[in-house]
């Protein structure tokens, strides 16, 4: 386990030595975000720098590059799509700060980037792997059926990490918590080059935190979040672990639900089930202040990944 440590707190300090000088020169730059004029609770933080994602990228690449040893093809290919969606956000980012407004690519023009990256991947996948999943001991083969599941999981995953960022540290939480969990999952596993990653990021984001809880002075941006989505992703389909996801990350599931159900009643009844979507604005709408709103998601997070992790050890028999 020295090895996870030791990637977890090489991430922590290069995080936190890249952190002030970035915010430095995020400012200098007036590389700053934008704020949707209808989230009105979120006005003060007009102005704010953004792009912070570059922050843990670098930091996780390099604290695992560090400590990663034999064969590591999974693992490059892991950090270098973490970078693809990376480079992806950051190229959306530009855009907002370059027209001074909320929107970069157009949402097909994501969705196009996302797919190219991701079916890179599942054809690697099936070619390499096969097409198997694996659920608590059980393998279910999907055969050459894997290359489309795999492109459906990574646009699903990247969107609900991008759209779980709204809130001072509620991304970075809730992020730092599943690869706490997936990492420990992944190592009971024998999976041990993807959990030192794993590792690696919980280090890097909790960095991250220190000049991204509220109030932030700086975000993540798209830079960030799709990095996360990539990573996390890339992480499950190459250990075929694709189906505890949704279990950790019930949170992103239930953020992405929200936002698709809203949308489509209002298409349709001209009519909100919730206050504002994604969930976690609404109960901003309901006057539950960001800071608690966020520590509830780290929690449930948490609670999720410990009875996950207590299951596997029960069903490897290290209980």
């Amino acid at each position: 386990m020295l090895k996870y440590y030791m990637a977890f707190l090489l991430a922590l300090i290069l995080g936190i030595l890249l952190s002030f000088p970035l915010l430095k020169l995020c400012k200098k730059f007036h590389l700053s975000q934008t704020i949707l004029h209808y989230v009105d609770k979120h006005a003060g933080k007009s102005g704010t720098p953004t792009m912070g994602g570059l922050i843990f990228i670098f930091a996780i690449i390099i604290s695992s590059l560090f400590f990663l040893r034999g064969e590591v093809v999974g693992s490059i290919l892991v950090l270098t799509t973490m970078f693809a969606y990376g480079l992806l956000g950051f190229l959306d980012d530009f855009i907002k700060i370059k027209f001074h407004k909320n929107e970069g690519l157009k949402p097909y023009q994501k969705i196009i980037g996302q797919v190219a990256i991701s079916l890179v991947i599942a054809i690697y996948v099936y070619l390499n792997i096969g097409g198997k999943l694996e659920f608590f001991g059980l393998n279910i083969d999907l055969g050459v059926f894997v290359i489309p599941f795999i492109v459906f999981f990574f646009v699903a995953v990247t969107n609900s990490v991008n759209l779980i960022d709204g809130l001072d540290g509620l991304a970075g939480g809730v992020n730092a918590v599943y690869f706490l969990f997936f990492g420990l999952i992944l190592v009971l596993l024998g999976f041990s080059q993807y959990a030192l990653i794993s590792f690696a990021t919980v280090g890097a984001l909790l960095a991250f935190l220190i000049v991204n809880c509220f109030p932030a002075k700086i975000f993540m941006g798209d830079t960030g979040s799709l990095a996360l989505g990539g990573l996390m992703a890339s992480m499950a389909v190459l250990s075929s672990t694709e189906l505890l996801m949704p279990i950790i990350g019930f949170l992103f599931v239930i953020t992405a639900l929200s936002d698709i159900i809203q949308v489509l009643h209002y298409k349709r009844t001209r009519k909100r089930i919730f206050l504002m979507a994604p969930l976690h604005h609404h109960f901003e709408k309901k006057g539950v202040h960001e800071n608690r709103i966020v520590l509830v998601y780290i929690l449930i997070t948490m609670v999720l990944g410990l009875c996950l992790l207590i299951l596997y050890m029960a069903l490897l028999g290290v209980l």
